[in-house]
């Protein structure tokens, strides 16, 4: 999908709670999408509308279907990414969307299940090859979910994308590990990556934004960063600093 409107967009890092209580968690998502205005990409953390409530997994893994929907019609002149869990056939994935216009126009399986966590005990992995580069708006995205950010063939890629989202739930014994990753690929990449990591006890609540020259804001106490999204920022760290980027 590809259009001349990337001009004036605004690049929205979200940081909130996620609780037992499934509908709360989606109101107060479809509040913050509601109160940024239109032509923003705006990045939830990983499973925000749910975590991952094990104890209730069917409950959870059904509640996608209410917030499909629900997403879809916040979604219209805006781009939104989080992850979702959700059966597909007889398996479970933990599901990377991108919504936009009452659509979803990227979706794909996380590909890298963190073992520590149990991940791989409750659903099933992605491919792969499902990682790739899309286009909405004239913007050219990548998603990386949380222990994805690990992996650096993933880095390479999603080489030549415009905005890089990081939907996460990532521990809080490991938040340096998550601001330096997050940091190194807007910085290895010459692009914005849109982080966003949950503000649950257990999380390292490091959302934020860094930009292709790698100047890094974090939401500190914000429910929501915006930063201007400017692709003459993104040419000229490529062009001062070549490497190859096209």
């Amino acid at each position: 999908m590809t259009t001349s409107s990337k001009g004036g967009y605004k690049l929205c890092s979200l940081l909130f709670d996620t609780t037992k209580d499934y509908d709360a968690n989606l109101q107060t998502l479809l509040d913050l999408v509601n109160q940024v205005a239109k032509k923003s990409l705006i990045v939830a953390p990983e499973v925000c509308l749910t975590g991952f409530d094990y104890e209730n997994y069917d409950k959870a893994v059904a509640f996608s279907d209410v917030a499909n929907e629900e997403l879809k019609k916040a979604s219209h002149g805006k781009i939104i990414i989080l992850t979702m869990l959700e059966r597909s056939g007889d398996e479970i994935f933990n599901f990377a969307k991108i919504f936009h216009n009452g659509e979803v126009v990227y979706k794909r399986a996380k590909a890298r299940l963190f073992r520590f966590g149990n991940e791989h005990k409750y659903m099933s992995q992605g491919s792969d090859e499902e990682l790739k580069i899309v286009e909405v708006e004239g913007i050219k995205i990548g998603v990386l979910i949380c222990f994805e950010l690990r992996f650096k063939e993933f880095w390479q890629k999603l080489e030549g994308c415009d905005v890089i989202a990081v939907p996460s739930w990532w521990g809080v014994l490991r938040t340096g590990h998550f601001k330096a990753l997050t940091h190194s690929l807007a910085i290895i990449n010459q692009c914005y990556v849109v982080a966003s990591d949950s503000q649950n006890k257990d999380c390292t609540k490091m959302s934020g934004i860094i930009r292709p020259h790698g100047e890094d804001e974090r939401n500190e106490n914000r429910a929501c960063l915006e930063v201007l999204y400017d692709e003459k920022e993104i040419i000229s760290m490529r062009k001062y600093m070549d490497v190859g980027i096209g």
